[in-house]
């Protein structure tokens, strides 16, 4: 079965929003941000559901918006950064597309996140070592669903795009472009 979605998933920050944006011009393909997703179909920020149903519900709406996606094509998924920390996740995506995991050190991380409010995991929390024991807690997960693996720290968003391109062809994962 040939896969034609492409999964990005990462921890907040690596790039997962802007790298689809490059790769939907580059592929054609059509970019879905699941937290936007989310918080239109809710009416409300990811903060605000953070805050008034927990993280464990937010965490049900996103395997849900996954179950959703089983029959699309020819997608870019940019995935919250908790989307691969459900195994039942992980299993919808690889079924379903390539799954690409892009990475950062926690100092790009806070440069690229510092400032935002919108990022509820990180609230009261924006500094390196913080992120860096959050990252450490949620790299196995990450690493076990990442087909392919691709450090974000020093390129451009369009460099990233060329390389997720070049790595599945490299690769000859079964892909449909």
């Amino acid at each position: 079965m040939l896969k034609s979605n492409i999964y990005l998933i990462g921890f907040m920050g690596t790039g997962k929003t802007t790298v689809s944006h490059s790769l939907s011009e580059l592929l054609g393909y059509e970019e879905i941000d699941t937290d936007a997703h989310i918080a239109r179909q809710q009416g409300r920020s990811i903060a605000e559901i953070f805050a008034s149903c927990g993280e464990e519900a937010f965490r049900d709406m996103e395997t849900e918006l996954l179950r959703g996606f089983q029959e699309e094509k020819h997608k870019i998924i940019s995935c919250g950064g908790g989307m691969a920390l459900r195994q039942e996740n992980v299993r919808l995506m690889q079924e379903n597309g390539v799954v690409v995991l892009l990475t950062a050190e926690p100092e790009t991380i806070l440069l690229r996140v510092q400032g935002e409010d919108g990022r509820p995991v990180l609230n009261g929390n924006m500094n390196v070592p913080y992120i860096q024991g959050l990252l450490a807690k949620r790299i196995p997960s990450y690493q076990a669903a990442g087909e392919v693996v691709i450090a974000t720290d020093c390129l451009s968003p369009g460099e990233v795009a060329r390389e997720i391109q070049k790595k599945l062809n490299l690769h000859k994962i079964c892909f449909d472009f």
